[in-house]
């Protein structure tokens, strides 16, 4: 197990949401040797102040620079980066794609003995958006490049320093009085939470012998008016519940995206939400050696922890 410990993983794109819980996890297992490669600053940042014994390095994995050398003698490459939000197409091809390719040829140059590749489950989506498209074409380039390794495709998830997602919904559900939903609300999500999804990844960090496609769903359907009432009842937030028309929710998602690069909602994902996409559940605690938490008490941890839970990560 000591000889396990001590492998070099790798995380692109490890700042973000998965990779700040995985880094987490990984420490409180006893690794030691972990590597993270990002372009974010701040969330850089955040993971050095509360993971100060990971390497924490700032680099636009879409160029080649001085990144490549962590790949090396690296031993596990999590492959993480991803642009999930945003309004300009270039971005999510810089994040998505020109940055896979570079990270595929580091792998192969360097003989890196373990790719895990995290696509997503809107690759089987009917939903057509930036995100959706570039995913796609993501996986469809990990398959072509002849690596062997896992591929795990999770639904929405949810966790500690959720920047998007419930976490903004929290943050801003504490901030207004009135919460406005899109039509009745009723719109089947199977929310994954991020610690769970974390346990996958370090399985497949520790078994080898895993590999193939995976469709890693949140075992329960909850509708989205139903996670919004879970999330007030939990953090007690005082904020009024309100149904509003889809079209004017649509509206004044567009009207917001005028005046805001980056906005943390966006007409396409308005549009992914109500797409009704049902994704494939697995028995992948059985597969991977884990355990499901049950919603409810995964957001009771995800927003009662006395640290990680007061960590929200920037756009």
């Amino acid at each position: 197990m000591n000889q396990l410990l001590e492998k070099k993983i790798v995380l692109p794109g490890g700042a973000g949401l998965v990779g700040q819980n995985l880094v987490a996890r990984l420490r409180e297992r006893g690794y030691s040797n972990i590597v993270v490669i990002d372009k974010h600053r701040a969330n850089l940042q955040v993971l050095q102040q509360s993971q100060p014994d990971v390497v924490a390095e700032y680099a636009d994995l879409a160029s080649p620079g001085e990144w490549r050398r962590h790949f090396a003698d690296a031993d596990v490459v999590v492959m993480l980066q991803a642009q999930i939000g945003g309004i300009d197409y270039q971005e999510f091809v810089d994040n998505n794609m020109t940055s896979t390719q570079l990270i595929l040829d580091e792998i192969k140059r360097n003989g890196v003995a373990r790719l895990i590749h995290i696509s997503s489950s809107v690759v089987e989506s009917a939903a057509d958006d930036f995100y959706t498209n570039t995913k796609k074409d993501q996986e469809r380039m990990v398959r072509s490049s002849g690596i062997e390794c896992p591929i795990l495709r999770p639904t929405l998830m949810f966790g500690w320093f959720d920047r998007k997602h419930l976490g903004w919904l929290s943050r801003f559900m504490a901030k207004v009085p009135v919460f406005p939903v899109p039509g009745d609300g009723r719109f089947m999500r199977q929310p994954l939470y991020v610690g769970d999804f974390c346990n996958v990844i370090i399985s497949c960090i520790e078994n080898e012998v895993l590999q193939g496609t995976f469709n890693i769903s949140g075992h329960e359907q909850v509708d989205y008016i139903d996670i919004i009432r879970e999330i007030k009842r939990v953090t007690h937030a005082r904020a009024r519940i309100v149904k509003i028309p889809y079209n004017l929710f649509y509206a004044l998602l567009w009207v917001w995206a005028l005046f805001d690069r980056s906005p943390p909602f966006t007409t396409q994902q308005l549009q992914a939400l109500v797409a009704r996409d049902e994704f494939e559940v697995i028995d992948w605690p059985g597969i991977f050696g884990i355990r499901s938490t049950p919603f409810s008490k995964a957001i009771e941890e995800t927003f009662t922890h006395p640290v990680y839970s007061h960590i929200a990560l920037e756009f």
